[in-house]
Formats: C-alpha cells, structure tokens, sequence
C-alpha cells in the first residue's frame, strides 16, 4: 500500500475537498472521457447524489463540477477566470473545454441534484452523461469523491483501487503494528521509511521542492487568512475572526499579565485562519482534505514561531510522518465526513498533526504512533453537521480545538517511552466502525445535529 505525501496533502481550493475539489476532478475526468470517445458528443449531463446533493450548494458542488467540465483543475484554479467563465457558460448554455467542440449545456437543467437514496458505492456519488445532437445519452460514468480530493469510478471503487500502483516500496506497510516493526527492523524513522518510499516515484529534488511548495502554500493561506477581515459568502453572516484574535495576541505579547492558555489561542487563530480562507473558497492545502485543513499547517506553524528549536529544515519530516499517519486511516478506515462523520476529516488531521509534530521533536516510532492515537482516541464520535452545509459552523472553530489536541497529544506521548493500551490499529478500527453506525443525519448531509437547532436563515 502506497499513497503519497502528495496524495494526501493537495493544493486546491475551498469550500470542500469532498464536495467541491472532488467532483472539479471528475468532470475533468469524464472530458478526457468524451476526448477519447470514437463518437461525435454534442452535450452533457449530470446528477449528484447523497451528500453531494444535500450540501452541495453550501460546498459549491455545483459550481465546482461545471468549471470542472469547463476544463478547470483545483490545482491551477484562478477565481476571476472562473467567474468569467460561468458567467459565460450562464449565458450561452455553452461549455467550451479544450480540445472538444462546443457542448450543450444548461446549468438550470442539466445538473441535478437527486435527493433520492445515495448511490450504492459511497456517500458522495455523481453520474456524468454525454449526449449527441438528439439529446439521447452516449456516454456514461458514475464517479464517487471518497474524500481528500480522491475520486475513483464506480470500476475503480468495486476493485479497490484507491492507491499507487506503481513500483514496489521498501517499506509498504498497511497498518501501524507494520510500520512500527519495520522502523524497529531497519533502525530507521517514519519520516526516513516514508521518504525512500516516495524516493521510488520521484527524485530527491522533485520531494524537496513539492513538500516546500506544500508548506509555502499552507503558512501563505495562514498568512491571508490573518489578515482578512470581512463576512464570509453562504448567507450565514458569519464574520471573520482570525484577523481580530490575532492583533490581540500580538498586542498582548511581552505582557506579564498574559495567562499560559493564551498559547491556545494562537494555535487556534492558525487553523482559523486557514479555514476562514477555505470557507471564502480560497487556496488551501488538504490536510487530509478541505473541511480538516487547518490543523497540520497550525501546528507547524506553532512549531516554528513559538517552540525553541524548530527549523524550517524539519518541516519535510514532518509532512513526511504526518502523511504516514494519513495514509493508515485511508486505507483502513475513511477520511471522509460523508462516510465516517468529522472524526474521519478532523480526527485524522488532528492525528496527522500530533504524529508529526511529535516525530519533529525527537518522538521515537513508538512515541510518534502514540500520540497520533491519543489525538485520534478523543475524537471519536465526532459528528459532521455543517449548518446551511456550509463549511464553516462548526468546522472553523472546530480545526482551532484539533490543532490543539494535536500538541496535547503530542505532549503527553513525549511524556512516555510509547507504551499505550490502546493501538492505533485499534483506533483506527473503532473509528471505521462508529463511522458505519453513525446515522446518515450526522455525515456531512446537514439533516441533524447542529444543521437542523441553529437558526440559518
């Protein structure tokens, strides 16, 4: 089993990785589709299902997969360009993606959102449909966003192909039992095993410089998010708070009087920040995916301005490991809040983050898995409720609270030698298991929870 660093860390955009990057992929996928097709196609048509069509106009779904089959990618996406081009696709009833003639398309009608049962295969499904000059369907696909920006078909879903497929790595371990007996075995860290299993898809330079790229776009979004004030877009009214909480703090810096919690606030106005940003659908990095992406950078960004020691030079390693961490909960559990509720999203940020956090200031392997069960264990249950299914009540305040029990939890696993009674294995078991109890009204569908006893008109 192998999934990249960059895999799970993704430069998109906002609101939702799940529901907004997720379904921008699959329409570019369904384009290459219809490249491909030895047939004239004159239009298309879709439908989304389950959480997609729930909240998927809070998550911007529905903006997101007409972009997508405008020929937009989460990676290169430019707001202004895209604005441009949906007022002209509103227009025209026009798509004009490159490399193909012109396509009919109405977006009043020819996307719909079917909030019928969900799709068989995961709780993020959508069909994409080709048609021919008589409007009679050609073509069609069925794609699944599994969370983190991941989409597979509904083949691909049914064979289990949510991984590299490439060349074999030296340490391909699919649980953490595994991981932490090769470190032991080879007498090397998560962060080295992790980076000679990248090392067999890229070159030494090509990780040095995506892993800096991943960083530099996550302390920018920090950074933005700072110093961006305002109301956020969805009709909530919810305002801005980063830039508010932050100039307090640096008001308040030097003061004798200020109490030792106050750390607290600044690794939550760090993962305000991001989130705010990805609430007003700019560039974020998914950590592992939209909805959790403030965690892992808030606590980097702990790490370096305000632990002695910290160096850039680290951040790699701590990327490295966090991802290790991120990668075991995808393949044995989920990621996704449509699936496992936020315990998947925030939960696995939050265990993402204490793993690196950890490893940075000198946790063993034994230490590392420790504390990313501790973050982990006490988040169990967590609901996914998103009011108006926007993605920002609860979810910004809610990266602030991961971000610090990811240090928590790696404090309290540097306080020990890695002896724990609980596996994360097991964890990570219970956590795939809740998700599958948990009701459908607490998994990113806004038909329970806070969604339905706070006011949101």
């Amino acid at each position: 089993m192998f999934l990249s660093v960059f895999e799970m860390f993704k430069v998109g955009i906002g609101p939702s990785s799940s529901h907004t990057m997720g379904p921008m992929v699959a329409a570019a996928r369904f384009l290459d589709l219809i490249r491909g097709a030895p047939f004239a196609v004159a239009g298309v048509k879709g439908s989304l299902h389950g959480s997609l069509a729930h909240t998927g106009v809070g998550h911007a779904t529905d903006r997101a997969t007409i972009l997508g089959l405008a020929g937009f990618d989460p990676e290169s996406y430019d707001r202004e360009t895209a604005d441009a081009a949906l007022e002209r696709i509103r227009e025209t009833n026009t798509l004009a993606p490159e490399g193909l003639p012109p396509l009919a398309f109405d977006p009043r009608e020819d996307l719909r959102f079917d909030f019928g049962p969900p799709l068989p295969g995961h709780a993020n499904g959508m069909i994409l449909m080709a048609t021919d000059a008589q409007g009679d369907v050609i073509l069609q696909e069925t794609y699944y966003s599994v969370g983190g920006g991941f989409v597979l078909t509904e083949a691909e879903l049914a064979q289990g192909k949510d991984s590299d497929e490439g060349a074999p790595v030296p340490y391909p371990f699919k649980s953490a039992a595994e991981m932490l007996r090769m470190a032991e075995t080879s007498g090397k860290s998560i962060a080295q095993m992790k980076r000679e299993n990248e090392l067999t898809r890229r070159g030494p330079e090509d990780l040095r410089a995506g892993t800096r790229r991943l960083w530099q776009v996550m302390s920018d979004c920090i950074d933005r998010g700072l110093a961006a004030d305002g109301t956020l877009p969805g009709g909530l009214g919810v305002r801005r708070r980063a830039q508010a909480i932050h100039e307090k703090l640096l008001d308040e810096r030097g003061m004798n009087l200020t109490p030792p919690h106050t750390i607290n606030d600044w690794m939550s106005v760090y993962a305000m920040a991001v989130n705010e940003e990805n609430a007003a659908g700019g560039q974020v990095v998914t950590a592992p995916t939209n909805g959790a992406a403030g965690v892992v950078p808030a606590v980097i960004r702990y790490w370096l301005d305000h632990v002695p020691g910290a160096s850039e030079r680290r951040v790699e390693d701590f990327l490295l490991t966090a991802a290790a961490i991120g990668g075991l909960v995808k393949y044995n559990a989920s990621i996704s809040g449509a699936e496992a509720g936020c315990q998947a999203e925030v939960g696995s940020a939050a265990a993402m983050a204490a793993a690196g956090l950890c490893a940075v200031m000198g946790g063993t392997p034994a230490q590392v898995e420790n504390a990313a069960e501790i973050a982990l264990e006490h988040h169990l249950g967590m609901t996914c409720d998103p009011v108006k299914g926007l993605v920002q009540v609860p979810c910004i305040e809610r990266n602030g609270l991961g971000a610090i029990k990811a240090v928590s939890a790696a404090s309290l696993a540097l306080r020990g030698d890695g002896t724990h009674l609980v596996p994360l294995d097991a964890c990570i078991e219970t956590m795939r298991q809740t998700g599958a109890d948990m009701s459908e009204k607490y998994k990113e569908t806004s038909l329970g929870g806070l969604a339905v006893n706070v006011p949101n008109c």
